[in-house]
């Protein structure tokens, strides 16, 4: 079982139906990275130049074929060169530049027809419009979300020359420690085990051969 299937409860996430104060029990404080403000932004980039490194398997045999390219699963995309300048005029509000570094990997094949992966960084500045809390004790900071699908690209030596579609998502955040409502802890199902009966239909088998005819139907014109 788990949180969407079987019996629900009141302390199973899910849909609120009836009185969403039913079950409400108590005030308590969570520490959580409290969003403040974000914005999203989708790039398409053409003729985009892209430093090849970590090539795998290494010394790869040169021309390289490109196949896919994906934004990477195992770096973080990363902001350079932020900064913040607040508006007079518009209490709260600032102009945020930076650097989106977002991290990417390219799949090929090589001159002997072996495929590898190799990784690259996209950079690409950013001029955008948000807002921000007042100075506290706990600072905000500039986060990025970065998303990238490579459709196509050209490779010469270690630099890739890439055509693709990027997701950026900029938020202002800060940790909190929040007080939000609560219907209490969580109720946690028993897991249900996968598994895969490799012996359906033999163990429904009769143990010895039967000498009964099978008896099917036809239809007679």
């Amino acid at each position: 079982m788990s949180f969407f299937s079987g019996i629900r409860t009141e302390q199973i996430p899910g849909p609120i139906t009836g009185n969403p104060l039913r079950g409400l029990c108590e005030k308590v404080c969570i520490q959580v990275k409290k969003v403040f403000d974000a914005c999203l932004k989708q790039q398409h980039i053409i003729d985009t130049q892209v430093a090849l490194t970590s090539f795998t398997p290494a010394n790869p045999a040169f021309p390289l074929t490109f196949v896919s390219g994906q934004s990477s699963t195992t770096i973080e995309p990363t902001l350079t060169n932020v900064v913040i300048t607040r508006f007079d005029d518009r209490p709260n509000f600032a102009h945020v530049s930076a650097i989106a570094n977002v991290p990417i990997e390219i799949v090929y094949t090589d001159a002997n027809n072996v495929q590898g992966v190799a990784t690259g960084v996209i950079s690409l500045p950013q001029d955008v419009v948000l807002f921000l809390p007042q100075a506290s004790i706990i600072p905000f900071q500039v986060e990025l979300v970065a998303s990238a699908i490579i459709a196509q690209a050209s490779i010469v030596d270690n630099v890739a020359t890439v055509e693709g579609c990027v997701m950026l998502i900029i938020k202002i955040v800060a940790e909190t420690e929040l007080l939000i409502p609560s219907y209490g802890y969580c109720h946690i199902p028993q897991c249900q085990d996968f598994s895969t009966n490799v012996c359906q239909g033999f163990f429904e088998m009769p143990l010895f051969p039967s000498t009964n005819p099978i008896v099917t139907t036809t239809n007679e014109l």
